[in-house]
């Protein structure tokens, strides 16, 4: 059998855990369109929902999870996003908190014809793609809207605004970001062995 990257042995979600017992208020599920009640957010985290290769290069999906009392903490995908998102999101999060002012986040599709979606919501469906995120910083929370030419803007979840909040989502992402990016590199090494033996009679 081939060898493959093991998935188990990035446990994001035990080590991306946050609670925001503690933090003011927020709430999931405020759009009109959203697929369940809104929810209070008891925590957050991340999770590594698959590896895979694309176009010949190695790609990860990560989703943004939430746990809440109301469904006895069943985790429940907010975000499903890849490998590039998670750098800019975590800079515009702390921008439009620190500064009090509105950040838009355009998505860019990574293929023309928008074979792959870079960005999903699942908030309002299985997997809503999206082209553009809107966070809006109030006195306690920062609301994380979706926003696209045909619905217009709807909105998905609250995060907290506080000093506590930001610096332990700063620290989630960064060691987040860490673990994929050396998972990349990883794929990547395998996949470039693979290739090797093949090419490789003698093996």
């Amino acid at each position: 059998m081939a060898e493959t990257p093991a998935i188990t042995d990035r446990n994001l979600e035990a080590a991306t855990n946050i609670s925001l017992k503690r933090e003011p208020a927020c709430f999931a599920f405020l759009s009109s369109r959203s697929v369940a009640p809104p929810m209070p957010v008891d925590s957050i985290n991340l999770d590594l929902a698959s590896a895979d290769y694309f176009r010949g290069r190695a790609s990860l999906w990560t989703t943004l999870e939430m746990r809440s009392s109301v469904n006895n903490d069943r985790p429940t995908a907010l975000l499903g996003f890849d490998e590039s998102f998670l750098r800019p999101f975590a800079r515009a999060l702390v921008e439009a908190a620190t500064t009090r002012t509105t950040c838009r986040m355009t998505i860019v599709s990574e293929t023309p014809d928008g074979e792959r979606c870079r960005v999903v919501e699942y908030v309002t469906g299985p997997g809503k793609p999206l082209k553009e995120i809107v966070l809006q910083p109030f006195d306690n929370v920062v609301l994380v809207t979706a926003a696209n030419a045909q619905d217009g803007e709807e909105t998905l979840f609250q995060l907290p605004r506080t000093d506590s909040f930001l610096r332990a989502f700063a620290k989630m992402s960064y060691t987040a970001d860490q673990a994929l990016r050396e998972f990349l590199a990883e794929m990547a090494r395998v996949a470039r062995r693979q290739t090797s033996d093949a090419a490789d009679p003698s093996e």
